[in-house]
């Protein structure tokens, strides 16, 4: 059977979380909306205990979570959800980057075939985004800034803390989607000049349909989102709907135990990169993307002559990886990150994204390699 090694499409849940959802799926099913009982205060009780385990992880208040489906969710409310306010100001610029995940970018082209103007950051060759101009982008009119913490396809971290000390005079709203970098790396996302920050269960070993949007305050006011979709005011008016209360609940211990053990799975993620590298590298792989900027669980590589379609066949019986975003996958269509990157085309159709994580098994890499060897 294939080892699984793409855990930015999705990751593994983690036993303990399983356990959890289990049983307030089948013992504490409560509605968290329900007060007349205990089932539904145990819930409630669940739910915030919830909320303050991934507030805690970004250095946020409680009431400052809003539990969604998933980062697609976050992102379009983050975004879409300023608009109203955004008309209202005069304030219908948006600066992001050509890297974004669709999530981002498909909702940024809604809003400028509604009047906006979306200024689009094209990145370094090594997949970095310059955070000064990004900044040099920002203008007066400026609503807001949307850039991805860490990219989905090349693994590549990107400049927030910088970002967001150059974006401390500005009034701009600042939104990070941290689907791939949230609970990997720790530091960046507790600055408090980022006003919106996206969140995927499913990319923290919790199961998939669960995500939350960090909203926070400036001082005492609230961030002016308006909903997307109405009907019964959960979550502070903002995201309607009964609560997933066991999905929640694996997404706040995901978070708990992504901060509590970030160093045992850091070094568990460095040791298996390693044998990685020693088995591929003397196949003189292309890095797509800096590998020194890249999270340790993440590796863009292509082989010149194998195209990636071809080399997943080859594989697919030792190792279970991608060739790009999973939400694209159908699509044989060049990746639109590497194509900004400039990465040439001929290179680009042979780009492999290996991913993995603390729970992934290492297989063999000189087989591996001696596969692909047979290819070239």
């Amino acid at each position: 059977m294939a080892i699984y090694l793409d855990c930015n499409a999705t990751t593994p849940v983690e036993p303990a979380i399983v356990d959890e959802v289990v049983r307030f799926l089948t013992d504490e099913y409560g509605n968290s909306g329900s007060r007349t009982h205990e089932f539904g205060n145990r819930a409630k009780h669940a739910v915030e205990r919830a909320r303050r385990q991934l507030g805690e992880a970004v250095k946020s208040k409680p009431e400052e979570v809003i539990f969604t489906s998933g980062a697609t969710e976050s992102n379009n409310l983050a975004i879409l959800g300023l608009a109203s306010y955004g008309r209202q100001n005069n304030k219908r610029h948006i600066v992001s980057t050509q890297i974004e995940h669709k999530a981002v970018l498909e909702p940024l082209g809604f809003l400028e075939s509604n009047g906006f103007e979306i200024t689009l950051v094209r990145p370094r060759s090594d997949g970095f985004v310059d955070p000064e101009e990004v900044r040099s982008s920002v203008r007066d009119d400026t609503l807001l800034i949307s850039v991805m913490q860490v990219n989905n396809e090349t693994g590549v971290r990107q400049p927030i803390d910088v970002l967001a000390e150059l974006l401390a005079d500005h009034p701009a709203f600042f939104h990070v989607d941290a689907a791939q970098g949230f609970g990997k790396e720790t530091t960046s996302l507790q600055n408090e000049r980022i006003d919106f920050i996206s969140i995927s269960g499913h990319k923290i070993y919790a199961p998939k349909g669960i995500g939350a949007l960090v909203a926070r305050r400036r001082g005492y006011s609230r961030v002016p989102l308006q909903p997307l979709m109405y009907g019964g005011g959960q979550e502070r008016g903002l995201r309607a709907g009964t609560l997933p209360v066991h999905l929640i609940v694996g997404l706040g211990m995901a978070s708990e135990l992504a901060f509590c053990d970030h160093e045992t799975r850091a070094s568990a993620n460095l040791r298996f990169r390693q044998d990685l590298l020693i088995g591929l590298l003397p196949l003189d792989p292309i890095f797509n993307g800096d590998p020194e900027l890249m999270l340790p669980t993440t590796v863009n590589i292509s082989f010149p002559g194998i195209d990636s379609e071809a080399l997943m066949v080859a594989l697919k019986n030792d190792i279970a990886i991608s060739n790009g975003s999973a939400c694209t996958s159908q699509s044989y269509e060049p990746s639109h990150v590497l194509s900004a990157m400039g990465i040439d085309p001929q290179i680009s159709r042979g780009a492999i994204r290996i991913s993995w994580c603390h729970l992934s098994e290492s297989p063999d890499w000189i087989a591996i390699a001696n596969k692909i060897k047979s290819l070239l």
